[in-house]
């Protein structure tokens, strides 16, 4: 199987050691796999992945992230994405939660309402941008697409997302609810596991496609 390792942060390759021993439940085979056969049938074109919920602030952030992590690990051709049905900031607890899987991460317009993050896993590498957006802002692709759905709400609402070539439900628990309590670290952390877990999951089963076929 084809990896890059040795090419992330120290921090982060450990993390990743974890990730990979977090078991996946059963009941999210089904839409996992939906994600795994259309990164899979998108053959020579780089697959486009837009992660998509209410306000673009935690879980399609995380989801992003990891999503172009693992593609780089397993050595994919995937670019990643996100976006929301409305603009707020990506949230401070996301990123808190990011730095302490092994991230570095520098702010512009700290001061401004929804500032940009610059999220770094590796040396000479360009980090990942992050702040919040609408899932039709400039900076996402707007056709040949997957839109993935990673809140209820957004599923809900957004019913339709024009351009995309696959509408897939991928929806997560909200750490949003323990703001402000004292399990809020711990259930943030527990949602950036979950995600960085089925995102490695879904990008090690493409990758063992790829390698089966050559």
């Amino acid at each position: 199987m084809t990896k890059k390792k040795g090419f992330l942060f120290p921090k982060i390759e450990s993390y990743i050691k974890t990730v990979m021993e977090s078991p996946i439940a059963r009941n999210r085979m089904p839409v996992l796999n939906d994600l795994i056969n259309y990164i899979r049938n998108s053959k020579k074109e780089k697959a486009k992945l837009i992660f998509i919920c209410t306000h673009n602030s935690r879980r399609s952030q995380f989801a992003q992230v990891w999503a172009q992590i693992a593609s780089a690990y397993f050595n994919i051709p995937v670019r990643c994405y996100s976006g929301g049905v409305e603009v707020t900031a990506c949230n401070k607890r996301t990123i808190a939660s990011l730095k302490r899987s092994g991230f570095k991460v520098n702010v512009s317009d700290k001061d401004k309402e929804n500032p940009v993050y610059q999220v770094f896993y590796a040396d000479n590498v360009n980090p990942i941008q992050l702040f919040s957006k609408i899932f039709d802002d400039p900076v996402n692709p707007n056709k040949n697409f997957a839109a993935i759905m990673t809140c209820s709400d957004a599923d809900k609402n957004c019913p339709f997302i024009p351009g995309a070539k696959a509408r897939i439900p991928l929806n997560y628990n909200d750490p949003k609810e323990f703001d402000g309590t004292s399990e809020e670290s711990v259930k943030y952390d527990e949602r950036n596991m979950q995600i960085a877990s089925e995102m490695f999951y879904v990008m090690s089963k493409v990758r063992q496609m790829l390698d089966f076929k050559l």
